[in-house]
């Protein structure tokens, strides 16, 4: 061993596998970063004086006389005003061709807000996605993730969400991204005039995959400053987690450890946990909210990373392809948040509730009457109406390139729901009726 500039260096390796190696060490601390062989790499494991390394890019060729150097910090990131409008990698550093941001250093990974300092969620996230306002309404410090198969739009849906939402900053984890959704997101902010408040950190297909770990602790690290020192509301949008589940599927099988179910982690739950629960509303008025995207395989919901995301999560929005209208739809039936009752007909109008549970009834029976009609039964009067309601309802309210407030999402339902059927049909409250149905001539 020897020292130079307080750092560390050591030479003998004593184990090598695909992801890791190990050595002999005193003083280091756990997730402490270290370079081997100039290497980036991680402290992940410590058992007496033998550590474990996570090497970032891979150990293929790696000696075991390699220059070990610990840097005696955990991965870390300067915060500070100058985040704001720009792209980053997993590790916090420039890719926009920027300069780097001045700041507080500020170790990512932190413990999540102790629960005395919370608030009950009381704000509205309006998304201007009316599928997600209407029937799954959003509120600041709530953490949902979208369930959606590979094939399916849902990058596009986050960028959209990230142009419409009603929010101070922006902050995207993009994990796993190919060239062209990195430079989609990077187009569609710029030419939207936004990017002055949405920060990026980007881990894309070229670069190695546990480099993905760090991608949600750098973006909620970031959102941590903004919602606790600015008081701001922050969303977060990560995009793709089963792909952050798969890295850390990755390491663990290269760990040699006992994998659990469907080849994760046992630790799945809890790295999973970790990320989500800092998602908060403040006393102060600073929150974090937190949307992910899960992708499904053939759509295994009973999969290890949607199953153990949504005993941790508080809902689940449900994207699929609406074949009647050739559109993709957030599900009504499959979607849910658990939080909505907090602020429908109290932040939005107070014909929400009602006007939301009798368009999600009447979607329901059109989804019957379509079965009598592919059984080959004979279809009603009512039955009629209601498949006709149901594509109409798909096409201007629940596809997700629907663009409106949530009074004209509102209005719009009230529209639908007049032109195909009658008041005593709707069983919504006298009042509210007179009040906002039109009149069909």
């Amino acid at each position: 061993m020897a020292t130079k500039a307080f750092q560390k260096i050591y030479t003998k390796i004593t184990q090598i596998t695909k992801a890791t190696c190990s050595l002999k060490a005193a003083n280091v601390g756990n997730e402490e970063l270290a370079t081997v062989d100039g290497n980036l790499a991680q402290v992940v494991k410590i058992i007496g004086d033998e550590v474990t390394l996570q090497v970032f890019g891979g150990t293929e060729g790696l000696r075991t006389n390699a220059e070990v150097v610990f840097m005696g910090k955990a991965p870390s990131l300067r915060v500070g005003d100058q985040l704001s409008g720009r792209f980053f990698n997993a590790f916090g550093d420039p890719i926009d061709g920027g300069p780097v941001p001045e700041g507080n250093e500020v170790e990512i990974g932190g413990p999540s807000v102790n629960p005395v300092r919370r608030k009950q969620p009381s704000e509205l996230i309006a998304t201007g996605i009316a599928g997600i306002d209407l029937n799954n309404t959003l509120v600041s410090g709530q953490k949902i993730p979208f369930f959606a198969d590979p094939d399916q739009p849902y990058n596009q849906v986050m960028a959209n969400v990230a142009l419409r939402a009603k929010t101070d900053k922006i902050i995207l984890g993009g994990m796993g991204l190919t060239n062209d959704d990195y430079l989609y997101f990077k187009n569609i902010f710029s030419n939207a005039g936004v990017l002055d408040h949405i920060i990026s950190f980007v881990n894309t297909t070229e670069n190695p995959p546990v480099e993905r770990l760090l991608i949600p602790d750098m973006a909620l690290t970031a959102a941590e400053y903004f919602a606790v020192e600015k008081n701001e509301k922050v969303l977060v949008l990560l995009t793709d987690m089963t792909l952050y589940a798969d890295a850390l599927s990755i390491v663990s099988n290269r760990m040699d450890q006992i994998p659990s179910k469907d080849s994760m982690p046992g630790s799945l739950y809890s790295d999973l946990a970790k990320i989500y629960e800092k998602a908060v509303q403040f006393p102060d008025g600073g929150s974090i909210t937190i949307i992910a995207v899960t992708t499904l395989s053939g759509g295994d919901i009973t999969h290890a990373i949607p199953d153990n995301t949504g005993y941790i999560t508080e809902g689940q929005l449900f994207l699929r392809r609406d074949t009647d209208v050739g559109k993709v739809i957030v599900d009504p039936f499959r979607s849910l948040s658990r939080l909505k009752q907090l602020v429908i007909g109290k932040k939005t109008r107070e014909d929400h509730p009602q006007l939301m549970n009798a368009a999600v009834r009447l979607f329901a029976d059109a989804a019957n009457a379509k079965t009598k009609l592919e059984n080959g039964f004979d279809l009603s009067d009512y039955d009629e109406r209601c498949l006709d309601f149901a594509k109409e309802y798909s096409s201007q309210i629940l596809a997700i390139d629907v663009n409106i407030d949530t009074t004209e999402m509102l209005d719009t339902t009230w529209k639908i729901l007049a032109a195909h059927f009658r008041v005593e049909e709707l069983n919504i409250k006298q009042d509210l009726v007179n009040k906002y149905m039109p009149k069909v001539s």
